[in-house]
């Protein structure tokens, strides 16, 4: 398919509506963690201490849910974060963030994808490395070529995913709500909570994090301006929402939550018996599959986005009819089916925390910037939302971020200083 440099799309020729977007954003959140974050979060913080740390973390990023909002109304194209560190900062400011949020979407991509394809193998008759490695192989393409076919079909499909994917988690939240009004449900194990919820701030940050995707479509999304920030703050408040309430479950269930290997599945059978239980594992594929698929369309929009300013990249911001970045999207394609034949992917996550924490430094910087020189219709006060975002993303470092996530990030810097000397400037 034929491309053309991207510009900006009038509003008919927009098929992403509000519904649509905020889908996306629920679906950029609500992803494969949440089915096995909450034993890992009360291995760190245990009872009553794992429910505040999942309520505490999602309050403290209501503020970087504002900003994001805040500057993506201001901006009606593709790109978020790398966009608004290109108005604030600069070409290279911006090529440096769009590049690291590249390259941990696409080796998050390759990881979920790969994950997805061992679980579904056996079910199959795929069996052992290569049946695993054909099946994702496959899946990849699949997703790439629905994504290819145009925003709108991607949006359809996204959005019946997040749907699907919603069911079985509002299944098991109801069954324990109803068993909690009808006195069934006995209180909170009491444990020590002082900072316990920092120490697992870094993990429950990871299962919210996806709000901030939903800038990154701006440009295909009909009365951006006004449907930007309604879904970026409405995801990530009706995942807390949402969060909470099945982690609430998981503990009071589960008395020994730290060592379930699927806390969500095995809450379900204890409140709605072994019906539930296996619509809720089920649900398990059903979420990587969508997350999949999101990914698959926001992430080369970080390629086209960082391509797209003063300095070419060997045409990469070409956008076709259909809304779609086709050689960003090949590009794409290419490197996560190469990933998901190396074989063991459980490393390839070591980026995905401090590149979204990145972006929410950049994009709090941004704010802060151009609120400060009034700039894009912003006013000083609007640099105040920068104050907490900036405190949560140092605090969640000094806490939770390993030498190897600060090694792979500095890695990842490098590598796009280098392909930022291949980039030359526009005519």
């Amino acid at each position: 398919m034929s491309a053309s440099p991207a510009v900006p799309s009038t509003s008919a020729e927009r098929p992403v509506g509000p519904l649509q977007l905020l889908a996306l954003g629920v679906n950029g959140i609500v992803g494969v963690g949440i089915f096995f974050a909450p034993a890992e979060v009360a291995a760190k913080a245990p009872g009553l201490g794992a429910v505040l740390a999942f309520l505490l973390t999602g309050l403290a990023l209501v503020p970087v849910a504002f900003a994001f909002a805040v500057l993506g109304r201001r901006f009606d194209s593709d790109g978020g974060p790398v966009v608004f560190a290109r108005a604030a900062f600069g070409e290279r400011a911006a090529f440096l963030v769009g590049w690291v949020a590249y390259v941990s979407a696409f080796l998050s991509t390759s990881a979920v994808v790969a994950g997805l394809a061992q679980a579904l193998a056996p079910s199959l008759g795929l069996e052992g490395p290569v049946g695993q490695r054909v099946l994702a192989s496959a899946l990849v393409t699949l997703l790439a070529a629905i994504v290819a076919s145009g925003i709108r079909v991607s949006a359809r499909a996204w959005t019946g995913l997040t749907v699907l994917k919603l069911l079985p988690l509002a299944a098991l939240l109801g069954v324990f709500l109803v068993a909690a009004g009808a006195g069934r449900v006995p209180p909170l194990p009491a444990t020590s909570t002082d900072a316990a919820w920092l120490r697992a701030g870094l993990t429950v940050m990871f299962a919210y994090q996806g709000f901030e995707i939903v800038p990154v479509i701006a440009g295909q999304v009909r009365s951006s301006e006004r449907s930007v920030p309604m879904a970026t703050v409405g995801s990530l408040l009706g995942a807390v929402g949402l969060y909470v309430g099945l982690v609430w479950a998981c503990v009071v269930a589960l008395p020994e939550l730290a060592s379930s290997s699927a806390p969500l599945a095995d809450a379900a059978g204890a409140w709605g018996g072994s019906s539930l239980s296996r619509v809720v594992a089920a649900g398990t594929s059903v979420s990587a599959l969508g997350i999949c698929l999101g990914m698959m369309v926001t992430t080369p929009r970080y390629l086209s986005a960082l391509a797209s300013g003063e300095r070419r990249l060997l045409g990469l911001d070409g956008m076709s009819p259909r809304g779609v970045p086709s050689r960003a999207l090949a590009v794409t394609w290419g490197l996560v089916l190469l990933f998901v034949n190396l074989g063991n992917l459980s490393e390839l996550f070591a980026l995905s925390s401090l590149a979204v924490l990145l972006q929410y430094g950049v994009t709090a910087a941004a704010l802060a910037w151009l609120a400060w020189r009034r700039e894009r219709g912003l006013v000083p006060s609007h640099a105040l939302l920068a104050v907490p975002t900036l405190a949560l993303g140092l605090t969640l470092v000094a806490f939770g971020a390993s030498a190897r996530e600060a090694a792979t990030t500095g890695v990842a810097v490098v590598a796009g200083l280098g392909l930022w000397g291949l980039s030359r400037p526009r005519a």
